[in-house]
């Protein structure tokens, strides 16, 4: 790859081995990619050997994919109302951290959690000591936890900026948790990300809040259903209800001109929607408007 143009990518199955991901990315025309590190599904995988790193490290080098991001498994849930979850949510989220590092990708994305009907403030307080508890358990430096925005379905926790702000003052380790803006999550929880004015007032919150320099990447996923759904359902890149606006929005704006952005939209067989995706982000990039 040449590493010039918008630093896009897209979310890239590991079937046949880590480095295959590598070799899929490449194969649609990304500059980066995003993948789990073992089966989503599951709360553990045989560990990452000396040869899978090394491969893997070697495969991404010659791809020119910096920086590489992963997404933690599914089933972990920090703040869970059963102990016993959140044990194995805190123990899974360590195990992939030190896979994160083994592989040479600093972000490690993470679905904040849900608080099962027990509070928001107890979720909040939950996954911040679950995070920890991963930090230390782990050992490892070089990777973050990117808490991702939530879309507000259910009782999870994360839907507002004032929610990971709150997860991320509780830790005793805030230099190591920063943000997954999730586009598509991000407008079904209600903020309105299409409208210029609207995009302005999201980023000012999401600034006063968070602090735009923690937003460390960008799911770039378009939406099935309108704003304020509370509905997560990705759509391809200008065919849901956010349109092709939105995503002029992110694409220029200049505080996340250096930030990877992924999609985890749908996928054919071919990667031809993959492709159209990435450039349709390309040409959205355009030129930096003045002051955005």
């Amino acid at each position: 790859m040449t590493g010039r143009g918008p630093l896009v990518g897209a979310h890239m199955s590991v079937a046949g081995g880590l480095e295959k991901a590598v070799e899929r990315g490449v194969a649609v025309g990304c500059r980066t990619i995003q993948l789990f590190t073992r089966n989503s599904n599951q709360w553990a995988g045989k560990p990452v050997s000396d040869a899978e790193a090394a491969t893997f490290r070697a495969a991404a080098a010659a791809a020119g994919f910096a920086p590489l991001v992963s997404h933690s498994a599914y089933l972990i849930n920090l703040g869970s109302s059963d102990p016993l979850i959140r044990a194995r949510s805190a123990a899974a989220l360590g195990d992939e951290l030190v896979r994160c590092h083994r592989l040479g990708i600093p972000f490690l994305v993470l679905h904040p959690g849900t608080h099962g009907g027990e509070g928001e403030e107890t979720g909040i307080d939950r996954i911040a000591r679950g995070v920890d508890a991963a930090l230390e358990t782990a050992g490892v430096d070089g990777v973050d936890v990117l808490l991702e925005t939530a879309a507000g379905q259910g009782s999870c926790v994360g839907h507002s900026f004032a929610q990971l702000k709150a997860i991320r003052d509780r830790s005793s380790a805030p230099g190591r948790i920063g943000v997954c803006f999730d586009t598509c999550h991000v407008h079904a929880a209600g903020y309105d990300v299409v409208s210029a004015e609207g995009w302005r007032r999201t980023l000012g919150e999401l600034d006063d809040r968070v602090g735009l320099s923690l937003v460390k990447v960008i799911h770039a996923n378009d939406s099935k259903k309108e704003r304020g759904c509370r509905v997560d359902r990705h759509e391809r890149i200008g065919h849901g209800a956010m349109g092709e606006k939105a995503f002029g929005n992110v694409m220029r704006e200049r505080a996340f001109r250096t930030v990877p952005k992924i999609l985890e939209t749908p996928k054919d067989d071919s990667g031809a929607w993959d492709r159209e995706g990435l450039a349709a982000l390309r040409r959205l990039a355009g030129r930096s408007r003045p002051g955005g």
